[in-house]
């Protein structure tokens, strides 16, 4: 039998490891607001990650890349606090929506995503972005672009390694490609991916004279506007998100129906709307992407009909667990393997040149969503 001592000790005990695992957990009520119901649910849920496990976060100040991986950690927001409830959401000001939630964030869970985000990119080093889109007032293709500026700004701040569309169109003048117009804004993207970047922002952004206006006793230059941005995975073409920019307007003093300051000042007012939806979705995607989430695609030169769905199999039985599916096509020798899997590339390629597959295919080109190969004796 326990003595009384024993009992005590033991009763001791687990006080403490309760207390201790209570501390661990922070329960808090935020409010989060944006354009939809998911997205002001996503704001809450970030804004308990910083309220809950803000301490622990400013504890890794001095690493490097830390606001990346706190960003990243954010974007992962509804995958590291699932012990939520919605209190009350519905229609903020200015035609926003707002969610208030009440939620248990674990301080476990943070340190435990700050270190997997860590190793990943001790891996593969800081996510690379390229960004070009084409900015015209009243017609007239713009030299620089205000929206490429205010995102380059954003996301460098972040830690992002960043390719502007400047470099890009040297490059593209280089080569004799027309940076200037849509037709080639495919040239542009493939010189991204020559540049190894994991994430592609491109699109169009245009703002047109829409007469003058008195505004407090002065003229004013009006400007309305419009636009799309695009965000794709530099490697697989798979589009991320669009963005449209739509009813935007900006103005400048004068008298004058046709006014270039004016046109800036649109675009610029439409930079303050859009940059912010951009970045929170490239860190979405940064974040599921590191987290072995999505689609990863082999390209293996080469190989036959026949060699491709028996290589098919062969991927399949790799770990049913972690491979989800795999879908397949061959154009010109060229067998396309479209893997949705819970690993990167980088982990799927540790299998690639492992005995099983090392007689079949040699890896050329490892990226951080694609993998290219050739066939052995092809």
């Amino acid at each position: 039998m326990l003595n009384r001592r024993t009992i005590a000790v033991f009763l001791l005990s687990w006080v403490s490891i309760t207390t201790a695992m209570a501390q661990e957990v922070v329960e808090v009520t935020v409010m989060g607001e944006g354009i939809s119901e998911d997205s002001a649910r996503n704001d809450a849920l970030r804004k308990a990650l910083e309220q809950g496990a803000g301490m622990e976060i400013s504890s890794h100040s001095h690493a490097e890349n830390f606001q990346l991986i706190r960003d990243t950690i954010y974007a992962r927001a509804d995958g590291i606090v699932t012990d939520y409830k919605i209190l009350e959401q519905g229609d903020a000001a200015g035609g926003t929506k707002f969610c208030k939630i009440k939620a248990k964030v674990s301080k476990n869970a943070v340190a435990s995503t700050w270190g997997e985000v860590q190793n990943v990119l001790d891996q593969i080093g800081r996510p690379g972005i390229a960004i070009y889109i084409l900015e015209r007032i009243d017609g007239a293709v713009q030299d620089s672009s205000i929206l490429e500026s205010q995102l380059e700004n954003r996301l460098l701040k972040a830690g992002f390694n960043i390719y502007a569309g400047d470099h890009m169109r040297a490059v593209a003048e280089k080569e004799s490609a027309d940076a200037g117009s849509e037709g080639n804004v495919a040239k542009v993207a493939a010189i991204a991916k020559d540049f190894g970047t994991q994430i592609f922002i491109t699109g169009t952004a245009q703002a047109n004279a829409a007469g003058v206006k008195d505004l407090f006793g002065e003229p004013t230059a009006m400007y309305n506007g419009d636009g799309m941005i695009k965000m794709f995975y530099t490697d697989t073409a798979q589009l991320i998100v669009s963005e449209s920019l739509a009813n935007w307007r900006g103005g400048a003093r004068g008298e004058h129906t046709v006014s270039p300051q004016a046109g800036k000042k649109a675009l610029e007012n439409a930079g303050q709307e859009v940059v912010d939806r951009l970045y929170q979705n490239a860190m979405k995607q940064w974040s599921t992407r590191i987290s072995a989430g999505g689609e990863l695609t082999i390209e293996v030169e080469g190989m036959s009909v026949a060699d491709a769905l028996k290589f098919k199999k062969k991927l399949q039985d790799i770990n049913p667990d972690k491979i989800k599916s795999v879908n397949q096509s061959t154009t010109k020798g060229i067998a396309t393997f479209r893997v949705k899997a819970q690993m990167t590339a980088e982990e799927l390629a540790e299998y690639l040149v492992g005995d099983d597959f090392a007689a079949i295919i040699e890896i050329v080109d490892l990226k951080t969503n694609r993998i290219q190969a050739k066939k052995v004796g092809g």
